[in-house]
């Protein structure tokens, strides 16, 4: 193969509008048009193999009627509204509605702790929350730790303190006149599921930030007949601004599944829908090869593109069987906590050698520094840093807006660098490989 990566890196430019609304990109502007607006947006399946697709339209029109009800509720630009769901529809939806109304969406994932979602919706000072059967009455609960949340939107259960979803969106019109929104206005306030890493705020505009990343990833997404399986969480930056926001502001399908994500299952609805192409972790791909090996027939897939989103491990023997078994290199999608999809692989265009996190995609500057902060020389660790501006000179909109802090305000990154505390180094060809710890300064 030619390598393509200088003339794609050098020539690439940001198009960002002065507004826009991550909704209305993903979801109404296809609903606009009475042809795109039947297009499968969703394939959901439950525990018992049941199947329900949903339209950009049917998601658009329950976007706005959530959207109308909150405004009425009284939920005001830059709030913050928790969204706490694990049906992959209404969460959708809710997320659009939050949107919808210029607040900031906070979802917050079923795979969480009953206690990291209590703190999370403390320290987001959410006044309003979207909620389901699998968060919503342990929330309430426990709502005397959340002192700001004064109003819950209940689906799937009853509680004298909720609004039912069924009786909100009954109340209301399919039709919107939505908010203008700055592209750099707050969007999403993403919390890691784990302890040990803050919110990080996110604009509108990240999602296209997050595009040549999810495109290269992707095998250049979209192909005629694509469409996106994640195994990663919805609620993740990884997940939403890395997978299922990019496929639908493209107006492809995305495929989920409420059952447990195994092997066998995987396999199932890979085959079923016919899925081009998959954003996993290593475990997935993992428990996906050893289904296969265990039948004695080879897959009838149709996957033509498989993204890692994880620091990959060398693990060769696994890369070679997706070659082998399944016709598909895998690709690396690496994101930061701060930014997504700014680092990766693309083996259409341009090589990489397998254990590396590949080299930055167009549109963004990532390097590595020594400790007096100079570029350090092939080989060479220092830590991984992302520039607020490209080659172009023009910001990148992957970054975060800042970190949240628990008193409802949020940090701004300082400086040109992104500083990320990742031990890394570049090779000669260009690749970035990550290692286990910073080198300490001599000095």
């Amino acid at each position: 193969m030619t390598d393509q990566y200088a003339a794609l890196y050098a020539s690439y430019q940001w198009l960002v509008p002065s507004q826009m609304n991550i909704a209305q990109a993903c979801i109404h502007r296809w609903a606009e048009n009475s042809h795109e607006g039947r297009r499968i947006a969703l394939h959901v399946e439950d525990e018992f193999g049941q199947g329900v697709s949903w339209s950009y339209q049917q998601l658009s029109d329950m976007a706005h009627q959530l959207a109308n009800g909150l405004l009425r509720m009284g939920v005001q630009p830059g709030d913050r509204v928790v969204v706490a769901m694990a049906q992959p529809a209404q969460f959708l939806a809710a997320l659009s509605a939050v949107l919808d109304v210029g607040a900031v969406a906070v979802p917050l994932s079923t795979r969480m702790s009953a206690a990291r979602r209590i703190r999370c919706v403390r320290d987001a000072k959410a006044r309003t929350a979207l909620v389901d059967a699998s968060s919503g009455p342990e929330l309430l609960q426990s709502q005397a730790q959340c002192p700001e949340l004064i109003q819950v939107v209940g689906l799937g259960f009853t509680h004298d303190d909720i609004i039912p979803w069924r009786t909100l969106l009954a109340r209301q019109p399919t039709t919107f006149k939505p908010r203008l929104t700055r592209a750099d206005a707050p969007a999403l306030l993403l919390f890691d599921i784990a302890d040990k890493h803050v919110g990080q705020l996110f604009s509108h505009q990240a999602l296209i930030g997050a595009l040549p990343g999810f495109v290269c990833a992707q095998s250049w997404f979209p192909q005629a007949g694509d469409s996106l399986y994640t195994s990663l969480d919805w609620c993740s930056t990884e997940g939403l601004l890395g997978g299922v926001l990019p496929a639908l502001y493209f107006g492809r399908p995305c495929i989920t599944s409420l059952a447990p994500n195994l092997g066998q299952h995987c396999y199932e609805i890979l085959e079923r829908y016919r899925v081009s192409n998959l954003l996993v972790d290593i475990q997935t791909l993992l428990r996906l090869q050893a289904t296969l090996q265990a039948q004695d027939t080879r897959p009838r897939l149709a996957l033509r593109a498989i993204a890692l989103q994880a620091p990959p491990t060398a693990n060769t023997s696994l890369l070679e069987w997706c070659q082998r078994e399944l016709g598909v290199q895998p690709d690396v999608l690496f994101s930061l906590p701060q930014a997504v999809a700014v680092i990766g692989q693309a083996h259409e265009k341009w090589p990489s050698q397998a254990g590396s996190i590949g080299r930055p995609y167009p549109g963004h500057l990532a390097t590595v520094l020594d400790s007096q902060g100079h570029p350090s020389p092939a080989g060479a660790p220092g830590e991984l840093v992302l520039n607020r501006y490209d080659i172009q000179g023009h910001s990148d909109p992957a970054r975060h807006l800042g970190t949240w802090k628990p008193d409802g305000t949020w940090v701004e990154p300082e400086g040109d660098w992104l500083h990320t505390g990742l031990g890394a180094y570049i090779d000669k060809q260009g690749d970035i490989w990550l290692v286990d710890a910073l080198p300490v300064s001599g000095g």
